[in-house]
């Protein structure tokens, strides 16, 4: 995990002890990400079609994923761009900061659950 771009040891520890702590919500990447708070939930009104965070989740986790996608902002250019991109689009920077949460969730989360598999198959045959 420490080799994806802005994932620290730190970043990388809180996701894992979430996912750690949890290993029975993590059965798809869309559990993960509503484990970590990353998940979209429609906040639309009357001709405005939009999504917010989840305001559950683990927060750890969530500030995790944060950290990521500001270090990604500030120094990945591929992600300048996405957010050069989709400011075009007219979405605020909250906006896409939550849509790269949602990615960088997506990303690291088969890393996650090869990470804890082993974990899992010896606790059981114990």
């Amino acid at each position: 995990m420490l080799k994806r771009y802005g994932v620290g040891p730190d970043t990388a520890a809180a996701l894992l002890i979430t996912a750690g702590d949890n290993p029975d919500r993590l059965t798809s990447e869309a559990a993960f990400a509503a484990l970590c708070g990353v998940n979209p939930i429609e906040a639309s009104s009357g001709k405005t079609s939009r999504h917010r965070l989840n305001r559950g989740g683990d927060r750890r986790s969530n500030s995790a994923l944060y950290t990521i996608v500001l270090t990604r902002l500030g120094r990945d250019q591929r992600t300048r761009d996405y957010a050069e991109r989709r400011t075009a689009d007219g979405k605020s920077k909250k906006e896409i900061i939550r849509c790269l949460k949602r990615y960088v969730a997506r990303e690291v989360f088969p890393i996650i659950r090869d990470a804890l598999s082993p974990a899992q198959t010896s606790a059981v045959s114990a």
